[in-house]
């Protein structure tokens, strides 16, 4: 099906892009700085650094690992902080002492931190004090040796610093009390790491960079290898795609998802890192208040986000208020974007959303809607030097039109997940076609469509029945915010459809909504029951966790049962 593609490609956009421009991150990223050392890298709470200023701090932080720590390279260093400076000082400082980054969600639970520790072998953390009690609880239980402790203001000048940590701490109550043996100030590591001379590692392309977990919703999370050269060519891959619109140095970025997620990793610390412009970091897109008074101070060219934060802010009185007529690029990836979401962000904004396609396995992105040739309700053309096909059950391959799990092949996709090599082998095949899990097909005119997930299918009588496809009806009735549906077991016929609707209009009734489904959906399709919620539950940047309310179902059945 490779060729298939080729002339599939609107005009300018090339099917393929010389990679190997960077050996790897920490290249790519020192380059970036020399370029653009005077223009803004990154913003957030209030303070900004540019990437002159990035890559002296980057350097002072990984002079103090060599110096400070018995770290080596290879070594591995969790991070876990919110959208703040910090982050990408601590994340390109690592890289540039060899070590291997692994991200971590701040809101992991202990239980999770633990395991991703352990896993991972991570014999340091960088964490926000914010976060430090729950790393205290679990230290102890792992073989972490180095603890560096960031505070929100750290990038201030002192007095400001001071005035904030007070705020954050006794008049917010931000920081839980924490106490862990022989911590070090972040602010303490820049100062000491200032004083030492930096000694260049030499980082090869096929290196670990990340070890990238999976959300952990389905099993055990898995950590991805994604290697320097995976993330530098899903630049390299990325780049042409969105300088169709965007331009080098002169663009202001908003990224509201978190760094440490595999998306806007790859997009702010790697595509609006290599062409040198700013990015607007936002710490807490849930305080909405916050989050929208920022973006009045900016006439931001580029936003970066998921259908649920689309959907939440066009909603919002405040956001519709803005000045959009800087905006240019909206691109949406992390969870499927309805065809309703793209219109009402494009009647707020006056902007199209360019849905893209990836996973944490693939660096992320596989496929883009061109800036030029935007389909609703597709994931987009395959990116340069990416090979895809479908399959069935069996392994065959399908032709255009055929519905089968999605398969990739790149030099974006992972060297496989970390200390397991037979997870390794379910997922990747031995010439390096990595099964997505995803049900998809290509239509006619090379345009990729994710009909669901596998795992996330519904049977109904033998029929197939994909949620993607329900939740899209649903979402498209004017009283309805979100929705989530999933198959629950049924004597008759399997499995049944069931919804779980958050509603703007407080006068919607379940039997509105299912007749409003029968005149849009077959008859096997329309949900047997409909349950209305306030809220849904999510992951950390806000994808709507099907599975939890599945779980939620199970339990239901059996304590009926018992």
């Amino acid at each position: 099906m490779d060729n298939f593609f080729k002339d599939k490609y609107p005009p300018g956009v090339p099917s393929e892009v010389e990679l190997g421009k960077y050996k790897s991150v920490v290249d790519m990223f020192e380059q970036a700085c020399k370029r653009y050392a005077d223009k803004p890298a990154f913003t957030a709470v209030g303070a900004t650094m540019t990437y002159g200023e990035m890559e002296k701090y980057t350097r002072a932080f990984a002079a103090y690992l060599q110096n400070e720590t018995n770290l080596k390279p290879g070594d591995r260093i969790a991070i876990q902080m919110p959208n703040l400076l910090q982050y990408p000082i601590a994340v390109f400082g690592a890289m540039r002492a060899g070590l291997i980054v692994v991200n971590t969600n701040p809101l992991y639970t202990p239980r999770e931190m633990e395991h991703q520790f352990n896993d991972s072998g991570a014999k340091a953390l960088v964490v926000l004090a914010n976060m430090a009690s729950q790393a205290q609880e679990v230290l102890p239980h792992t073989g972490v040796e180095h603890v560096i402790v960031a505070q929100i203001p750290d990038m201030h000048p002192p007095i400001k610093r001071m005035v904030m940590n007070a705020a954050i701490k006794y008049i917010k109550k931000m920081v839980p009390p924490y106490n862990i043996p022989n911590a070090v100030p972040f602010t303490k590591v820049m100062s000491m790491g200032a004083r030492y001379t930096f000694k260049p590692v030499d980082v090869n392309p096929e290196d670990i960079a990340v070890l990238q977990y999976t959300g952990g919703t389905t099993g055990v999370a898995k950590g991805a290898m994604l290697t320097h050269r995976n993330l530098v060519s899903n630049v390299a891959q990325l780049k042409p795609l969105l300088t169709v619109r965007l331009g080098e140095a002169i663009e202001t970025v908003i990224a509201p998802l978190p760094l440490y997620h595999i998306y806007s990793f790859t997009m702010n610390c790697g595509v609006m890192l290599d062409t040198g412009n700013h990015s607007i970091l936002i710490p807490n897109p849930r305080d909405f208040e916050g989050f929208i008074k920022e973006l009045g101070k900016w006439k931001f060219t580029a936003f970066l986000g998921i259908n649920t934060l689309f959907v939440a802010l066009c909603n919002n009185e405040k956001f519709q208020e803005l000045d959009f007529t800087s905006l240019k690029v909206t691109a949406a990836g992390g969870m499927a974007l309805t065809s309703d979401t793209a219109k009402m962000w494009k009647k707020v904004t006056g902007c199209d959303v360019t849905e893209g396609y990836g996973m944490t396995e693939t660096s992320p992105v596989v496929s883009i809607n061109p800036m030029n040739a935007i389909q609703i309700g597709t994931i987009g053309l395959p990116i340069p030097n990416t090979m895809v096909k479908i399959i069935d059950d069996e392994g065959k391959d399908l032709t255009v039109g055929e519905v089968g799990e999605l398969c990739v092949k790149g030099p974006q996709v992972m060297k496989g997940y970390w200390q397991r090599p037979d997870e390794t082998a379910k997922t990747m095949t031995e010439d390096g076609w990595l099964k997505t899990g995803d049900i998809a097909m290509v239509q006619n005119d090379g345009y990729l469509r994710i009909v669901d997930r596998k795992k996330d299918m519904i049977l109904v009588s033998g029929f197939n029945v994909y949620p993607n496809e329900i939740e899209d009806v649903v979402t498209s009735h004017p009283d309805v915010v979100e929705c989530a549906a999933i198959g629950v077991p049924d004597l008759k016929s399997g499995e049944v459809v069931k919804v779980f609707v958050v509603k703007s209009n407080p006068n919607l009734t379940e039997s509105a909504l299912k007749e409003f489904c029968r005149e849009r959906l077959t008859a096997y399709k329309v949900p047997k029951t409909i349950e209305f919620r306030d809220e849904l539950p999510k992951t950390n940047v806000g994808k709507i966790l099907r599975r939890e309310l599945r779980d939620e179902e199970i339990k239901k059945q059996k304590d009926k049962a018992a």
